[in-house]
């Protein structure tokens, strides 16, 4: 294993030597779109692999924003069908979305995941800051998706989840893109709303829907 592999698992692998042996990785994909489910992943590594080190096929694994969908969709094979791996996903849905605030759709998103991990986890690194609401002792890692590999492998689980519903979305609600630019407001997207109106799917509590002020507010925490 180069030098490089073993930084980006030595998060896992300080734990896994501490004799703490189940370590997950969680992140979420989603905060930013104007329509659709914010949708978490979690990915629960072997801790054999403090010895043999990473899996051979997962070497190229990263951040899912860094990577091409081809690449997601390799990865997301690889993490789902390994027999040592577990892993879990979860979707809130735009109703609660729009109830409690992304940011805690968010967080509920990857508690959800995490909970479906089979045996529980000791031990959890989170994507970004601190989560207050988890259940499970946890270690906040900012920009974890490029320095931890189970959290890189949490977000191409969460992102390959989420670009499949907004494809089906597409077709619920043909029109406005979804499979092209997922939710995210692009010019096609904002000139879908402004041509079309909102889809059930919309996020109600984002803009152009409120005040772009009201909902910045929501990410000063």
């Amino acid at each position: 294993m180069s030098a490089r592999q073993a930084s980006r698992l030595g998060f896992e692998r300080e734990l896994w030597q501490k004799g703490t042996t189940l370590v997950a990785g969680v992140d979420e994909a989603g905060c930013g779109p104007l329509a659709g489910p914010v949708v978490a992943g979690a990915v629960l590594f072997p801790h054999s692999w403090l010895e043999t080190g990473l899996h051979s096929k997962l070497r190229g694994l990263n951040d899912s924003k860094q990577l091409t969908e081809e690449e997601r969709e390799k990865y997301f094979k690889i993490i789902t069908s390994h027999p040592e791996i577990r892993f879990g996903v979860a979707t809130v849905e735009v109703e609660m979305i729009d109830r409690i605030n992304i940011l805690q759709a968010a967080h509920r998103a990857m508690g959800l995941a995490l909970e479906q991990l089979q045996p529980a986890p000791q031990h959890v690194l989170v994507d970004g800051r601190p989560v207050k609401s988890l259940r499970f002792p946890n270690t906040p890692l900012v920009k974890g998706d490029c320095r931890s590999y189970s959290i890189a492998a949490a977000s191409v689980v969460a992102k390959v989840t989420r670009d499949r519903l907004m494809q089906e979305y597409d077709r619920l609600y043909p029109g406005y893109g979804f499979a092209e630019h997922k939710g995210y407001g692009t010019p096609q997207h904002l000139a879908a709303i402004a041509a079309k109106g909102p889809c059930p799917i919309h996020r109600r509590s984002f803009s152009p829907f409120r005040p772009v002020e009201e909902e910045m507010e929501l990410f000063n925490f």
